[in-house]
């Protein structure tokens, strides 16, 4: 009972930007650590999304954060 749902056959740009995204975090943060169980691993995602999201510049925005693009402030949750 499950449908797929893709834009287009074949179309490599459908998931770019989330395909980029989990390869920056695989190589900036879980390849990079050890982690001894699930609730260590759950908390470094969280840390890097964090980081990600409020501490990292961009070079598409300029090297701004996307908290401070998108939301105007410096710090996001």
């Amino acid at each position: 009972g499950i449908n797929l749902s893709m834009d287009g056959k074949g179309r490599c740009l459908d998931n770019i930007w989330i395909e980029r995204f989990w390869r920056t975090i695989k190589y900036s943060e879980i390849f990079l650590n050890e982690y001894q169980n699930l609730r260590e691993l759950y908390t470094g995602i969280k840390r890097y999304i964090n980081f990600y999201n409020n501490d990292r510049g961009h070079s598409s925005l300029d090297y701004e954060t996307p908290a401070k693009v998108y939301f105007g402030t410096q710090k996001i949750a």
